[in-house]
């Protein structure tokens, strides 16, 4: 069954933009250089994202003792899997992600992941 994997994430105030556009043109670039370890093929089915720009302010986290900015991420992206092994496989052990992942540690201030199958409840 299809998994949807959405990630949000909150840059650091002082990342300077050209910095955060190279971290998103790298994690949109993923969808290519994560390869399927049977096929050696890449095997996430789409990967988009953009910035928040919700106009209805139900961005903030349960902790509604902090501010809105901080909480609030600040770029959104999604992807999908054809199936839960295959976000595990993304998840856990894809070398391309993994070291995405490790790359970015010190700009990002917040990750937040949410992930579901279409029609699942």
């Amino acid at each position: 069954m299809p998994v949807t994997h959405v990630v949000m994430f909150k840059f650091k105030n002082d990342v300077p933009p050209k910095e955060i556009q190279s971290i998103v043109s790298r994690m949109l670039d993923l969808k290519n250089q994560c390869l399927h370890p049977g096929t050696s093929r890449p095997y996430i089915i789409s990967l988009k994202g953009g910035r928040e720009n919700s106009i209805e302010g139900l961005q903030v986290s349960d902790d509604f003792i902090s501010s809105y900015t901080e909480n609030s991420a600040t770029h959104i992206f999604t992807m999908d899997f054809q199936t839960s092994e295959d976000r595990d496989y993304y998840v856990r052990a894809d070398p391309a992600h993994l070291l995405f992942v490790q790359s970015i540690g010190s700009v990002v201030d917040k990750v937040q992941v949410v992930d579901f199958a279409a029609g699942v409840w």
